[in-house]
């Protein structure tokens, strides 16, 4: 499991650990502000335009060459990126290492998902070092450039990624099974499509608070990403390329069930509430209570280990819920209570609040997450056969980020009009708290529906 863990975790540490580290990029390559921050972007880039290839790759290699494959892309992307000697080819290579780390999370979850159909479940360690991964980006970098400079960000990726392919080539020998279709054609015209529209919209997403929404920068961006999806869905019910016995890039009858799509919304809203604390807490830490980059990851850290704990307690609704399915119901209905509760009591926030205070309070919001997350991804893709799974993970990762993208960046939005009308960036942090604690609500009242289907039942 730790080989398998080993990619994602490194893939999403590596979307939040620049942040740190860009004011001193700025002054080692001697650039701007502006230039060194596509650091950042050109990797979520990289990361949203390479997720539409993962079923592809998965069918036509097999899940575990592929994953393999793109660990060890992954590894030489991370040391180019530690020895490149200008921020031009620094950002070129963080768009490569993003376009190779995409795969990584839909491909690994195949794996850990395994191929046992309705006993399927997701290992508790798995919860643990996946939830933490984001939180420890952060304290991660500060660590590590206040010891070793900023290189040292990415150069951390070489042993751990070459631990994981020594451990990867036993995994692939102990498992075995196929190793792909070589006959598997590519939906380019799709995979086009797709990929073109998720970096488009994800790009404008990301200029969207600072330039404006209908900005020029903007809105051509996010609305022309959006078409391209639009266009994609049009490919797929029109299936010009099925005559010829080519499969969709990515298969979108697996969540066309109304439950199915009702609990990947559900999904999406839980991942957006999770990782708006990303934004949010460096907002409070560093602007408000002036904290440095580092204490604000280690501020961030408890949350996710305790958001991992929690995972057990999601499994066992899963154990129990393959003989009653209301009690997963309940798992979500309560978790997302739960979430709303814990994410207003993060209006006891001010100021002069001590950062323990801060971590304690986040911990409850992981609770709620642990509660709520695993059940939901497991009644996405639990009962879903091995032939689906990988299209399931990968429209999963597609639509979390692109709510993610957005919900972020329109908190961000809100968050800076908030500030210019009352002038008080605690009390339009606050504002931000309403509003993801109304969303949590609106959540687990929208998971009531779910009583009305048969949560576990085979997929349609």
């Amino acid at each position: 499991q730790l080989v398998l863990l080993a990619g994602p975790m490194l893939s999403m540490i590596d979307s939040s650990v620049v942040n740190v580290a860009v004011p001193v990029i700025v002054t080692d390559l001697h650039t701007t502000l502006a230039t060194a921050a596509w650091a950042l972007s050109g990797y979520l880039l990289g990361l949203a335009c390479g997720l539409a290839a993962s079923p592809w790759l998965a069918r036509r290699f097999g899940t575990v060459p592929a994953y393999q494959a793109a660990l060890a892309g992954f590894v030489l992307a991370s040391a180019a990126c530690a020895l490149v000697p200008s921020v031009g080819l620094l950002i070129a290579a963080r768009v490569v290492q993003g376009l190779l780390g995409a795969p990584m999370v839909p491909l690994a979850m195949g794996l850990l998902l395994g191929r046992d159909g309705a006993a399927r479940t997701m290992p508790p360690s798995a919860g643990i070092m996946l939830f933490a991964a984001p939180a420890l980006g952060p304290a991660l970098g500060g660590l590590l450039i206040g010891a070793f400079g900023w290189r040292s960000v990415f150069l951390i990726n070489v042993p751990v990624g070459l631990a994981a392919l020594a451990g990867l080539r036993r995994c692939r020998r102990a498992r075995g099974g196929p190793g792909g279709d070589p006959a598997a054609r590519l939906d380019l015209p799709g995979l086009a499509l797709l990929s073109a529209g998720l970096g488009l919209a994800t790009y404008g997403a990301s200029l969207g608070p600072s330039h404006g929404w209908l900005s020029a920068a903007s809105a051509p961006a996010w609305l022309g990403g959006l078409a391209l999806l639009g266009g994609y869905l049009l490919w797929y019910r029109g299936g010009p390329g099925r005559a010829r016995g080519v499969r969709p890039a990515v298969n979108l009858s697996v969540f066309g069930a109304p439950r199915r799509a009702l609990t990947l919304a559900l999904a999406c809203i839980a991942s957006v509430v999770l990782f708006s604390v990303l934004f949010l807490a460096p907002v409070y830490l560093q602007d408000i209570q002036h904290r440095t980059a580092a204490v604000t990851g280690l501020a961030l850290l408890p949350q996710g280990v305790v958001m991992g704990l929690a995972s057990w307690l999601g499994s066992a609704a899963i154990e129990r819920g393959r003989a009653r399915p209301a009690i997963i119901v309940g798992s979500v209905v309560g978790g997302l209570a739960l979430l709303a509760v814990a994410t207003l009591s993060m209006l006891l926030l001010g100021p002069a609040t001590p950062v323990w205070a801060s971590a304690a309070l986040f911990c409850g919001r992981g609770v709620a997450l642990g509660l709520t997350v695993q059940p939901l991804v497991m009644e996405l893709v639990g009962d879903l056969p091995g032939d689906k799974l990988p299209d399931a993970n990968t429209l999963f990762s597609i639509t979390e980020r692109l709510s993610g993208s957005f919900g972020i960046a329109l908190l961000a939005t809100y968050y800076a009009q908030r500030v210019r009308i009352t002038g008080l960036p605690i009390a339009a942090f606050h504002d931000c708290v309403l509003v993801l604690a109304a969303a949590s609500a609106a959540g687990a009242l929208a998971a009531l529906g779910l009583r009305r289907g048969t949560m576990g039942t085979p997929p349609e």
